[in-house]
């Protein structure tokens, strides 16, 4: 008799187990699937945001395309950071910190030293707050009076405020700089 009921202490034992398993499962496949929904819901969040980054970033590069310095100050956050990474001797490179060094002493810099002669996206993305551009580039550096060969660029672009806050270039600085430092012929 004893037997029995140890044995059936261990069958109830057992069965609770079970019962309480299953019960932990169930509210296992809940917080999956409360996950699955929240992560979409976020997901989705982050693409609408990305639509609205990606639709910022092409007005601003479509501004600059048509030299339309109105439209680009109108997209440009106070506080936006303009970064040119590279050789240190070109007068461009490095950051410019705020709307007003941007445009009173980067755009005059930039402008005089180096004319766009082919700027062209092969391929632009967004998430969230942040863009990314990849392309092709061809300039003609004034200083040299000699044009680079063609070279990729890729572009980092951050809004905040549905502005642009920080716009990070990085390109061949080498085939630019020995350009730039080419005698004119």
């Amino acid at each position: 008799m004893k037997k029995r009921l140890k044995l059936s202490s261990v069958m109830m034992v057992v069965i609770l187990c079970a019962i309480a398993c299953a019960d932990s499962s169930h509210k296992n496949e809940e917080n999956f699937k409360e996950s699955e929904v929240t992560t979409s819901i976020t997901k989705s969040v982050q693409e609408t945001q990305g639509d609205k980054t990606l639709e910022i970033a092409n007005a601003f590069m479509a501004a600059m395309g048509k030299g339309d310095m109105e439209a680009m100050k109108s997209l440009m956050h106070e506080d936006m950071v303009w970064q040119n990474a590279g050789d240190s001797s070109l007068p461009w490179i490095g950051p410019w910190e705020g709307k007003k060094a941007i445009l009173e002493d980067f755009f005059p810099v930039f402008g005089k030293n180096f004319v766009t002669k082919k700027w062209e996206t092969t391929d632009a993305f967004a998430s969230g707050d942040t863009a990314a551009y990849f392309g092709q580039m061809i300039g003609l550096l004034t200083n040299s009076n000699k044009e680079t060969q063609e070279f990729t660029y890729a572009l980092r672009v951050k809004v905040k405020d549905d502005k642009i806050i920080l716009w990070n270039w990085f390109e061949d600085s080498y085939e630019v700089s020995k350009v730039y430092h080419a005698t004119k012929n």
